[in-house]
């Protein structure tokens, strides 16, 4: 395995410093230790001539006319030793030669240190330098590190370069939010041409949408089609562990936009910074209020900033500080909402430009098939795919491919080594089937695209239903049969096995919260049209944790009588179609039992013929019935099918 050599060396930096502290206090705590006795020149004398010495070192001092001498007596202990400081002469020295050779002691001689530079500075002055420069690398890597580590109060904006540069023809699906930001373009190229009508651009720029909707990517290709600098940073650049750094910073950034414009600068992720002020511990001193206030003045305060405009992006609008939202800083708020199933399909043929497509890869049917993805699911989506195509050595991406990717993104990988009992697969086929069966024969339902008893996740199978048509509104009728339509596998079980299971409760939360919605949120119900709930995100926590209730107790019990009757009438209409579909029921699972998948048109041939299509079947055009063929000619994307008599569409579809 290869490892990334600098990440290896930055890694046993800190077990390197940790050492040297240890070698220290080893060495200081070994000098704490040793004893050292300070003798006058008499008291060296007189133990030299009653033979007391046990060995000694000396050290000739020339600028001072002195030997140091270190050693040890006969009595001392093993970390004790004394010190003396005798006259430089020759006949001190000789007197301790002598001495050592009739007491036959150690005498150790060593060279004066002053006299070599180059040692003196080793001994004295490369360890105090050495700790000084290890204490000064570890204080400024905590304040940010780098070649300018003490200019922590900086803007850590960098300025887009041509790498990797995204154009406009790279984002697909958001035309509209493509045209509002087109228009800062356009201001920054021709200023006069608005300028003429009194027209003052927009001085900040706020998108906020789902996660993955394209927010960053849009920003990216407004640099890449910008011919002015363009400056990007995240939200939680600015905020440090020093009260003030992050105001700096703010200061520092609008300074170098001033000097390079006019200009642009990309804020993501600005709740990082930009949360309503008061909702936190700190007070007026918290870091990121202080941080928030600067972006405030410098966006819109005594100064002028002519020619900068700020681009931001999130998720959270709701918990982001009024004053920042006001006209004047954030003038243009623009929704990045999810793809309707045109955009859809424009996204997925630029995630698939580098991807190798097999001839059955149909990508308008596709769009169709993956309500409610964004765009970085759509990319994930091909990705998997891409994967899964190289784990089975294929040279192109199947539907096959694709659909096992959609399962695996949203249900997870399948678990087929998973040994389950043939009563527990019986009772998830009748449970998923029963979905199927309310799913088909609903008219307002969604269309029942897959159903499986592959247990995935924590689920033991599931039913992939995808609405009809998209809508932006839900009506009664819909959400009722919504209901029905989850409550459909407990009634399954019920009526065929006479016994109920844990199965069904996640089906329950969903077909519960739907109901409440219902009573208090959207007024479908004898209460009226009231709202009696309302969601509370709270802005400090950045969570809906809780519900505000607008009622009292007794309405909180009429409440719940209404979420009853709700409930209770999905329930009943769920065990009528159950009933009454029985067959189809039973067919639906034993052929689950069989086949443990059934895909849409496999669904629609069982409720059609009342068996499975044999393999020539399903590619035996000839039998097939005119209204069969052009829903396969619209599924394969074929130009005016609706015109074509059978021939024609046989001809197209063996294409």
């Amino acid at each position: 395995m290869n490892v990334n050599k600098k990440v290896v060396r930055k890694g046993l930096l800190p077990y390197v410093f940790l050492l040297l502290v240890m070698l220290g206090v080893i060495y200081f705590v070994s000098v704490a230790n040793q004893k050292v006795n300070v003798l006058t020149y008499d008291e060296f004398m007189t133990n030299l001539e009653d033979k007391n010495v046990e060995e000694i070192t000396v050290t000739p001092r020339e600028r001072a006319k002195i030997y140091e001498i270190t050693g040890k007596l006969d009595n001392y202990e093993e970390n004790e030793s004394f010190f003396v400081r005798v006259p430089l002469s020759d006949q001190v020295m000789k007197k301790l030669v002598e001495a050592s050779e009739v007491d036959d002691f150690e005498f150790t001689s060593v060279a004066d240190p002053e006299s070599s530079t180059i040692l003196l500075v080793i001994v004295n002055v490369l360890p105090i330098a050495l700790l000084a420069f290890i204490c000064f690398w570890f204080l400024t890597k905590q304040m940010g590190g780098g070649k300018n580590s003490l200019d922590f109060g900086k803007s850590k904006a960098k300025l887009s370069s041509d790498k990797n540069k995204v154009t406009f023809k790279d984002v697909a699906g958001l035309n509209e939010e493509k045209e509002e930001v087109k228009e800062l373009i356009d201001f920054l190229k021709n200023p006069k041409k608005f300028q003429k009508l009194g027209a003052r651009i927009p001085k900040g720029v706020l998108l906020y949408g789902p996660p993955g909707t394209g927010k960053t990517l849009l920003a990216r290709a407004v640099a890449g089609e910008a011919n002015v600098p363009f400056y990007y940073i995240s939200g939680s650049d600015f905020v440090e562990l020093f009260v003030g750094v992050g105001a700096s910073r703010v200061r520092d950034m609008f300074q170098q936009a001033k000097r390079t414009a006019p200009c642009l600068i990309f804020i993501d992720e600005i709740d990082a910074v930009g949360r309503q002020r008061g909702t936190g511990i700190g007070g007026g001193h918290d870091e990121r209020e202080q941080t928030l206030n600067q972006l405030l003045t410098e966006m819109d305060g005594f100064g002028e900033n002519e020619g900068i405009i700020i681009i931001a992006a999130t998720n959270r609008p709701d918990v982001l500080d009024p004053a920042l939202l006001r006209p004047g800083r954030f003038d243009r708020q623009v929704t990045v909402n999810l793809p309707d199933v045109k955009g859809r399909e424009e996204i997925l043929k630029v995630h698939a430009k580098n991807k190798v497509l097999a001839a059955g890869v149909n990508i308008p049917a596709l769009a169709k098939r993956t309500p409610g993805y964004s765009g970085a699911d759509l990319e994930n989506l091909l990705n998997e795919a891409a994967l899964l195509a190289v784990r089975r050595n294929k040279e192109a991406i199947t539907m096959s491919e694709i659909d096992e990717a959609s399962d695996r993104v949203l249900m997870g990988p399948a678990k087929t080594s998973e040994k389950r009992s043939e009563a527990d697969r019986k009772l998830v086929a009748y449970h998923e089937s029963g979905h199927a069966v309310v799913g088909i024969k609903l008219n307002g339902a969604s269309d029942v695209q897959k159903v499986t008893i592959i247990p995935r996740g924590s689920a033991g199978g599931y039913n992939m239903m995808i609405p009809s048509e998209e809508k932006i509104c839900k009506t009664k009728t819909d959400l009722l049969e919504e209901i029905t339509g989850l409550l459909a596998g407990r009634v399954s079980e019920e009526v065929v096995f006479g016994e109920v299971t844990t199965g069904a409760q996640n089906d329950f939360e969903k077909a519960t919260k739907i109901a409440r919605a219902m009573v208090t949120e959207y007024g479908m119900s004898d209460l009226g049209p009231m709202q009696l709930e309302e969601r509370e995100g709270s802005a400090f926590l950045g969570r809906d944790y809780a519900k505000s209730r607008n009622f009292s107790n007794e309405v909180a019990h009429e409440i719940d009588q209404e979420m009853r009757k709700i409930i209770d009438k999905c329930y009943d209409e769920a065990t009528k179609i159950i009933k009454e579909n029985r067959d189809l029921l039973d067919l639906l699972a034993n052929t689950l039992l069989e086949y443990e998948t059934l895909t849409k048109e496999q669904i629609d041939y069982l409720v059609e013929n009342g068996k499975m299509p044999d393999e020539e079947e399903e590619t035996n055009y000839e039998k097939m019935s005119l209204t069969k063929l052009k829903e396969l000619a619209k599924e394969k994307g074929v130009k005016g099918y609706s015109k074509m008599n059978k021939a024609e569409l046989i001809k197209e579809l063996e294409k």
